[in-house]
């Protein structure tokens, strides 16, 4: 088993930044690859950014490039995403999922999800 929890989500003004971190507890961290993924009101959860178990190789969706960047400490059992440059339409609960892979996947396809934390970008 592996507990996932997010942090670090809040309100903030478009422009603006957020750090959100997972922080996971249970099995070896360094074997799972990671996912983050959100879901905004009445949409589909969809894929926002992954992280090999090594942290060598990062995914992200065209929507966040440039603006967001994953990373994580297998020390710490800890991954971080640093949001920049926030849109209103970031505006969503942010969910991070992890599975026992060497690379995340952009599907659903993982087998530990977290709570999820709220970030919200105003105009």
């Amino acid at each position: 088993q592996v507990q996932l929890v997010e942090s670090g989500g809040g309100l903030v003004q478009a422009g603006g930044a957020l750090r959100l971190s997972c922080q996971a507890s249970g099995r070896t961290f360094s074997n799972y690859a990671v996912g983050l993924f959100r879901q905004a009101p009445g949409k589909e959860r969809q894929f926002v950014t992954g992280i090999s178990r090594s942290g060598a190789s990062t995914y992200y969706a065209d929507s966040v490039k440039g603006r967001f960047t994953i990373s994580r400490d297998n020390a710490k059992n800890t991954v971080y995403l640093q949001m920049n440059s926030l849109k209103p339409e970031d505006t969503a609960v942010y969910y991070c999922a992890a599975r026992l892979s060497t690379v995340p996947t952009m599907t659903l396809d993982y087998a530990y999800w977290g709570q999820g934390t709220q970030v919200t970008v105003s105009s």
